[in-house]
């Protein structure tokens, strides 16, 4: 496998039963809403129902209340349900039981348990890792009086979802870019975002958690565009090629780098121009395309296939996260507003997808319906057994 793939830490295959961690002991840290007059059943098994039900496909309250009642009583009872002292049968619950509870729940607390979860899950990663940070909007989820709930997400460049954070309506993403990265490790990672996180407040803040960047230049920051691309391209030598077909179209990728110490960007090490040609071949029309980045990776640190290969790993987070959020769990069709309910589902689903990714599957939609086929197969995943 070529080295610039094995950064991206692609996996290479299902991991062992026995070595999977187990998701009850970081969920015991999501934050028990409820009064606790009146408490029948255990937080952390209403919590860890939900995602085993979102593992196995459900992509509404209703559907994870079906699963939960079709759930025979060995599955109930490992997933942390108690019993009735009278009949020594347990009662499953209801779709408007799980509706309030899940309303409830600390979306902050659930996504760092479930980023904790999935890091502690995955195999060690050799070499760099690269890590995307996008957001989304929640389409669905706008009220006529409150504007759609909007997401900024960190995913590893291999699909877990790292952290999630909710962004203040009344704000950006920029405000919410540090806070989200807070709770990773980012020591050697490479972080990789558009261009609307190219500030100079990101870059310091990276350098101080020893993280390196790759930062899209545009015309929002005219000065520095201007100055990288004036850089006597022409005379730098190539430093990666590729050519390939996809999508309908031919495409031609080429990269250049060369170090460059007066950049007005803080830590920046070197700057890149990337020239993609795409070719439709249904009607023949050819586009040139030229991006230009930053980056604080010293010359050498990283080859020029590494760099081409963390660039375009950078969609990755639209490609196997939002999108499949979207098209497989029908997240922007879903009319969830209840006050918590959008960010904590959002949350179930990165978890769903980032399990199944590291299990080795690269359908979601047929590893859903898999999982769905036997009420045991998400316990294991999740390491409840």
């Amino acid at each position: 496998m070529p080295s610039c793939l094995q950064q991206l830490g692609a996996p290479s295959g299902p991991i062992a039963p026995e070595t999977v961690a187990d998701l009850r002991t970081y969920l015991v840290e999501v934050p028990d809403p409820r009064a606790r007059r009146g408490v029948r059943h255990s937080w952390t098994a209403l919590l860890t129902a939900a995602a085993a039900a979102v593992l196995s496909g459900a992509a509404s309250i209703t559907a994870i209340g079906e699963w939960v009642a079709d759930a025979p009583q060995r599955v109930l009872a490992l997933l942390g349900f108690r019993p009735d002292p009278l009949t020594g049968l347990i009662r499953p619950l209801h779709s408007t039981t799980i509706r309030l509870v899940l309303a409830a729940a600390d979306g902050d607390a659930l996504d760092r348990a479930v980023g904790r979860f999935l890091q502690e899950r995955q195999d060690p990663v050799s070499g760099r890792r690269a890590i995307a940070v996008d957001g989304k909007t929640l389409r669905g989820s706008r009220t006529k009086d409150r504007p759609a709930t909007t997401l900024i997400a960190a995913m590893t460049h291999s699909g877990q979802v790292l952290a999630q954070r909710q962004v203040d309506r009344k704000s950006n993403e920029i405000p919410a870019f540090a806070p989200l990265l807070d709770g990773i490790d980012l020591t050697g990672t490479v972080i990789t975002a558009d261009a609307l996180h190219t500030q100079h407040d990101h870059a310091s803040y990276l350098h101080e958690r020893g993280a390196h960047y790759l930062a899209v230049v545009k015309r929002n920051h005219p000065g520095l565009h201007d100055k990288v691309r004036r850089l006597p391209w022409h005379d730098i030598r190539l430093d990666h090629y590729e050519r390939a077909r996809a999508h309908h179209r031919d495409e031609i990728r080429r990269l250049k780098t060369t170090a460059f110490a007066l950049l007005d960007y803080p830590h920046a090490r070197q700057a890149l121009q990337v020239v993609r040609w795409r070719r439709d071949l249904a009607t023949g029309k050819l586009t040139i395309e030229r991006i230009y980045l930053v980056t604080s990776l010293p010359p050498g640190a990283a080859t020029g296939s590494e760099l081409a290969a963390w660039i375009r790993g950078h969609w990755r987070i639209e490609n196997q996260l939002h999108h499949v959020r979207d098209r497989t769990f029908r997240e922007d069709a879903s009319k969830i507003r209840t006050r918590h309910l959008p960010r904590v589902m959002a949350g179930l689903r990165n978890l769903a997808i980032g399990v199944h990714r590291q299990d080795g599957h690269t359908n979601i939609a047929a590893a859903l319906r898999r999982t769905s086929r036997d009420h045991q197969r998400p316990l294991t995943a999740l390491g409840l057994t």
